[in-house]
């Protein structure tokens, strides 16, 4: 494993390392972990120095595995190696030194809840850290901003935010983001008008008007024009009439009571 771990730890600190290449150091790895077991600490909380490295290896191991999931935008990875990497965080954290990344990663958990719309996860993730972390820390109280604009509705606010990130692997999370907020925008738009001007709901989207985002979003949607150029959204507020099976009710209903009368 020392051999792998150090030839990956190597790779990954290049400038342009290869990602092919480091993906298969990291599955060498991640067997090597499985052959061997985890470490097994002890109740009284003690580790010997071989332990303490092999459970320092296993989590700069995982800390490189995440950002190479996000590189090669394997969100699926990602979720994974995070879970993986919690346990050296908080279940760990005795035994080991801090980890100087440990925010930035933590950052980037959340702000992929964020982005993929789960709230309440995200929720639960911030109740692991302090609350004057959550103010303060530089990589995790952004995240916090962006939740707050998203649950008041204040979309363009995210938008706006993408620049101002504090590390460059959160921008493909970003993009998840404005994408998901992009889309609550067009809720509101289609609940919001009747009708709206292409450049003005682009405008809103934050699109250019007749670009490829703007007419990919069109598509998934299924937005129309008009006549006048503008979408139309009477159609979407037209609600379908439901054919209600009143002979299914009706006799599941008399079955119900006979069977409850056999009961009785």
């Amino acid at each position: 494993m020392s051999s792998i771990y150090k030839e990956l730890k190597s790779e990954w600190s290049k400038a342009s390392p290869n990602l092919a290449h480091c993906g298969q150091l990291l599955n060498s790895l991640k067997l090597e972990m499985v052959r061997s077991g985890y470490v097994d600490v002890e109740d009284e909380g003690k580790v010997n120095p071989q332990q303490k490295q092999e459970l320092q290896r296993s989590r700069d191991m995982l800390e490189i595995a995440i950002e190479h999931s996000i590189k090669v935008k394997d969100n699926a990875a990602f979720e994974r190696y995070m879970t993986q990497l919690k346990m050296y965080y908080f279940d760990y954290d005795k035994h080991l030194d801090s980890s100087h990344q440990m925010h930035k990663f933590m950052g980037l958990h959340l702000l992929y809840l964020l982005a993929t719309n789960r709230i309440a996860d995200f929720h639960i993730e911030l109740e692991r850290l302090p609350s004057a972390l959550l103010l303060q820390n530089p990589f995790i109280s952004p995240v916090l901003a962006l939740e707050n604009y998203f649950m008041e509705g204040r979309y363009n606010k995210i938008l706006q935010a993408k620049k101002s990130m504090p590390s460059e692997l959160y921008a493909d999370f970003m993009d998840l983001l404005v994408d998901t907020a992009r889309e609550e925008i067009a809720s509101c738009l289609e609940k919001s008008y009747g009708k709206i001007a292409e450049k003005q709901a682009a405008l809103r989207l934050g699109l250019k008007p007749g670009g490829h985002e703007m007419q990919a979003l069109v598509r998934k949607r299924k937005w129309t024009l008009d006549e006048d150029g503008n979408f139309n959204y009477t159609d979407l507020h037209m609600r379908q009439k439901e054919k209600v099976p009143a002979k299914d009710i009706a006799v599941h209903t008399l079955t119900y009571a006979q069977e409850l009368e056999k009961i009785v």
